[in-house]
């Protein structure tokens, strides 16, 4: 995993510019009006984003478009499973430490019979 990912996406623009790339490309200009900020920011963070792998910015005649790649966010997802399977794993044994407990619980507690009426009289 890289730590250039993290640092690019760190920045509430750049990671609103990605959430925006992931429905389809879009130009520069496309990305500031989106932002409401100036095309030149814009250009600021794509570049980061750029420079980080995780766009991939194509001339068509006088624009720019960017789009995703898919790469580094398979390389982020590879390195977030092992996060994920070990918090799976410590919910699994604390279902597991849950159950035990109710079932004490339930063996402590003694149990009506539903035919006699509690408190009072028979």
């Amino acid at each position: 995993m890289n730590a250039a990912t993290f640092s690019a996406l760190a920045e509430p623009h750049r990671l609103h510019i990605v959430e925006l790339l992931t429905e389809h490309p879009l130009t520069v200009g496309e990305i500031a009006e989106r932002l409401q900020i100036r095309q030149p920011q814009a250009s600021k963070h794509l570049k980061v984003l750029s420079d980080a792998g995780l766009i991939e910015v194509e001339a068509i005649a006088n624009r720019r478009v960017c789009s995703l790649r898919p790469e580094p966010f398979q390389d982020m997802d590879d390195w977030l499973k092992r996060y994920r399977q070990l918090w799976e794993d410590r919910f699994d044994r604390l279902d597991t430490y849950l159950q035990e407990l109710q079932k004490e619980k339930d063996t402590s507690t003694p149990s009506q019979d539903p035919e006699k009426p509690s408190g009072g009289t028979p």
